[in-house]
């Protein structure tokens, strides 16, 4: 075979092999994971109760794993759908759920439920996985 008709044949062959032997099995990629957390505070007219757990989440925001934190109070919004019960929300972004398994055995998340569970009287957590990879 001359150099012509090998360039001419390679498309078909390429071709022709991927059909025949697979690719070897990637790992699937990490999905971003949302985990979404609402307090209602045991005195929730408590400023101080308040302002501590604020406190408290500001250490938490050290963890590693953690790619972004925020920390919110309800907003003024005003809808039938929107629940403004709650005193404070926590709001952390990983890479994926094996970095938020990581989080939530994290000897800083450990001590802070340890030390500052006594300022809620409920929590409620949404988790999510992301669709996509990116």
């Amino acid at each position: 075979m001359n150099r012509r008709d090998f360039i001419q044949q390679a498309p078909q062959t390429v071709a022709a092999a991927t059909l025949i032997s697979p690719a070897a099995p990637e790992s699937a990629p990490a999905r971003p994971f949302v985990h979404h957390v609402y307090f209602w505070l045991a005195n929730p007219d408590s400023e101080a109760d308040r302002k501590q757990l604020l406190a408290a989440l500001e250490t938490l925001k050290t963890v590693p794993v953690i790619r972004q934190a925020y920390i919110g109070t309800p907003a003024s919004t005003n809808r039938d759908v929107i629940d403004r019960s709650y005193q404070v929300s926590w709001l952390l972004f990983f890479d994926s759920l094996a970095d938020e398994e990581v989080y939530q055995k994290h000897p800083i998340h450990l001590e802070f439920v340890k030390k500052h569970s006594h300022l809620w009287k409920k929590v409620v957590v949404y988790d999510s996985v992301s669709l996509s990879t990116k």
